[in-house]
């Protein structure tokens, strides 16, 4: 059963509605979001180097950063005093201690065609990208990286980085140039790396028991005799794949959402389905199912994401507790450009019009650098749609050291009227998000129900 204090709360405000649609999002159950509970990679080996791990590579014997000259696209050299974006390579995991390197420019690190040289110039990761990362047993930030050819890669001078390295792999001192310092900048935790990271053999088995366990009928029942209208439910553009969705995703997720409708049909209640990964990630956060961290959603995945909604719409229409589909969580410009969500949102309502004229269409704004109202006017020419716009008293260390009437008082005037920006005669409803956590209980109680209030 899930922990309460974790979800997120959203509220569905119209100005022709007397009292707000009150509903509870249920984050981390089959869409991974690792914040929530980090203990669920707590079984994986090499849990710090998962997918999507952003490392630093120092030479010991240089005491310099290996970087990928001008972000990718030509040579690795071992001449950095201060490490950046250049020097920032992303794993690619292919298990427990052979991974794949990607800089900036979403190149990959291999040897050159002839020779042992490194660089940074291929689009896809084979045989020549990949590296047994040997770690020290006693010091695990120390490593060697061995290629295929059998080989160690060597910084020998700050213009020489290159897997030709034959010397004694067990000694670890600082004038042994293929030893390097792997200084670990940024993680991810979510589907792709909780599924990549377990491995085939294992992630079914580990998916299939937190799905069964993290949310059951006694949750919609708690929820239920709590005032609580409805759901929404995070999936992910593997579930139109189900039982068997591409590698390394596991099988199991459709069912799983089956029995939350008759769950929330059996207590009375409406059901969200939120697209919340999208193939190719629509924003890079690990819940978006990113492999590193990259947002390369856009027109070319548009296709495959509609058919997602399609599949959707398609299967539950006709379901009594079927209230509303979400087509995207939190795009984020400037990455997506509004031109490509707009053409997106209306081949996702079309599609979902195509099995229902009743259930409401959700389309969210864009995280980022955007205009909050910028989709008013689009979507003021569909029928039955909602804004989603999202408003968290969280990832800023101010809201958990504000006492909960400072909170509240933030909400009542900041949080009002932002919402009242998108809310407009006439025009579409909009659904707003609040989440609070690293508070104490009885402040989230009472902000809670301070944003039950807003309407």
């Amino acid at each position: 059963m899930v922990s309460y204090p974790y979800l997120l709360l959203a509220f569905c405000f119209t100005v022709s509605l007397a009292q707000p649609f009150k509903t509870v999002n249920l984050g981390n159950w089959l869409v991974t979001e690792g914040w929530m509970d980090p203990s669920r990679f707590d079984g994986i080996t090499n849990k710090d180097l998962l997918d999507g791990t952003r490392v630093q590579l120092k030479s010991t014997k240089l005491q310099k950063y290996l970087r990928a000259e001008n972000g990718g696209g030509t040579s690795l050299l071992g001449d950095s005093s201060i490490p950046s974006d250049w020097e920032t390579f992303r794993l690619w995991r292919i298990n427990d201690t052979y991974f794949n390197l990607r800089v900036l420019n979403k190149q990959f690190v291999g040897l050159e065609t002839q020779g042992n040289k490194l660089v940074a110039v291929s689009n896809a990761a084979g045989g020549p990208e990949t590296f047994h990362i040997i770690r020290n047993t006693d010091d695990p930030n120390r490593v060697r990286f061995q290629a295929l050819n059998g080989l160690f890669l060597q910084a020998q001078s700050e213009t020489s980085v290159t897997a030709d390295y034959a010397g004694n792999a067990t000694v670890w001192e600082d004038s042994d140039p293929s030893v390097f310092i792997i200084t670990i900048v940024g993680t991810l935790q979510g589907e792709y790396q909780i599924t990549n990271g377990y491995g085939p053999d294992k992630a079914p088995q580990v998916l299939r028991e937190h799905w069964n366990t993290y949310i059951t009928s006694e949750d919609f029942k708690f929820l239920s005799s709590n005032n609580i209208d409805g759901v929404r439910i995070p999936v992910g553009w593997w579930i139109v794949h189900d039982p068997t969705p591409p590698k390394p995703f596991v099988g199991g997720s459709l069912q799983a959402l089956d029995n939350a409708f008759t769950w929330a049909e059996q207590y009375g209640m409406k059901v969200i389905v939120d697209l919340h990964a999208a193939q190719g990630s629509q924003n890079g956060n690990e819940h978006s199912a990113t492999r590193d961290g990259f947002q390369e959603w856009g027109d070319s995945y548009t296709p495959d994401t509609v058919a997602v909604i399609d599949f959707l719409a398609a299967r539950y229409a006709n379901r009594k507790g079927f209230t509303a589909i979400a087509l995207l969580n939190e795009p984020m410009a400037p990455g997506i450009t509004l031109d490509t969500l707009t053409k997106y949102y209306q081949a996702g309502y079309e599609a979902v019009r195509k099995y229902t004229q009743t259930a409401y269409v959700i389309l969210s704004n864009r995280l980022g650098p955007a205009d909050p109202t910028e989709l008013l006017s689009f979507a003021s020419t569909l029928n039955r749609v909602v804004i989603d716009v999202h408003y968290y008293n969280l990832f800023w260390d101010g809201f958990t050291k504000m006492t909960a009437q400072q909170n509240i008082d933030f909400i009542y005037n900041s949080r009002s009227n932002d919402l009242r920006k998108v809310t407009i005669e006439n025009g579409p409803l909009s659904y707003g998000n609040g989440l609070q956590n690293g508070m104490y209980r009885e402040h989230q109680r009472k902000i809670t129900k301070t944003l039950l209030k807003l309407n």
